[in-house]
């Protein structure tokens, strides 16, 4: 059982190596699906957490305008604590938010060590329930020396709304793509199909399962499939990567944070390749029982 599988194995590679242009199409096409599908998964993941981080925030973060004395400090500080419903008020320099920055970022952000901080000192304002987070920013970025005064809620309601525009109109899209794959993959086995159909007519005169003749089809639609699956799992986990880092510090202002690299990119690569393989697959299958009249 075991040497008929190899030899399945190198008859499905060989397929896929000798219908050359077909092929490519075939992998092109599960490649931009597969692409697309990464990048909505990665959107809509990121969305849910951000929208879960927001309901649950009792924090406002109140950047102090730069060039702020002592005194001021210590008033604003005493009028924060003077808003209804707040629990406490804790200051975090500028030089503490760097730091946080740089544990979480790691060195790429020591270049901004001392007089090139370009980070703002804050207070961190808690209330007493997730409720009155609203009323409570309105009044904190009214007083005076106050820059801005967020608690991430804006930022959460853009990725939001680009999420149901991502559910709405990229899962059709992924649709629309994932039969065009499927399409393509079904017409390059049925390539194969026909150029072996003396091989396969000798196969059947001799006895030979309907099981045996179908596994190399099979598995040359999963080569396509998993190859077109490649160049995805190379882009969300370089893209990924890259696309955090940039919004990691302007998140991280409002205590928010994207789901990190570590803890998405692997999600989405074992998706992209099972996915790959399944719709490779798929396409095999819709193929065999179109043109494969055993």
């Amino acid at each position: 059982m075991i040497r008929n599988f190899f030899r399945h194995l190198l008859e499905s590679i060989k397929s896929v190596k000798r219908n050359g242009w077909m092929t490519l199409a075939s992998v092109s096409a599960v490649t931009i699906t597969l692409t697309m599908a990464g990048i909505f998964l990665a959107v809509i993941m990121n969305a849910t957490k951000l929208a879960q981080d927001v309901e649950g925030n009792v924090e406002v973060t109140v950047f102090v305008d730069i060039g702020t004395k002592d005194k001021e400090l210590k008033e604003l500080k005493s009028e924060l604590q003077d808003i209804n419903h707040v629990d406490k008020v804790t200051f975090s320099s500028k030089q503490d938010q760097l730091k946080k920055l740089q544990k979480q970022m790691g060195d790429a952000w020591d270049l901004f060590e001392g007089d090139s901080n370009p980070l703002y000192d804050v207070y961190v304002v808690k209330a007493t329930d997730a409720q009155y987070i609203r009323p409570v920013t309105r009044e904190a970025s009214q007083l005076s020396n106050v820059f801005r005064a967020n608690y991430g809620g804006n930022s959460a309601d853009r990725i939001i709304q680009m999420a149901k525009v991502v559910r709405t109109w990229g899962l059709a899209a992924a649709a629309l793509l994932v039969f065009v794959a499927i399409f393509l993959i079904s017409n390059t086995i049925r390539i194969t199909i026909i150029s072996r159909k003396t091989e396969i007519q000798i196969m059947r005169l001799v006895g030979a399962k309907n099981g045996y003749i179908r596994w190399p089809f099979f598995l040359e639609g999963g080569w396509i499939g998993l190859i077109g699956s490649i160049v995805p799992i190379l882009i969300l986990t370089y893209g990924y990567s890259q696309v955090y880092g940039l919004a990691a510090p302007y998140l991280l202002q409002s205590n928010l944070e994207l789901l990190r690299p570590n803890q998405i990119v692997w999600i989405l690569d074992i998706t992209m390749a099972v996915g790959g393989y399944l719709i490779g697959s798929l396409g095999s299958v819709i193929s065999m029982r179109r043109f494969l009249k055993i």
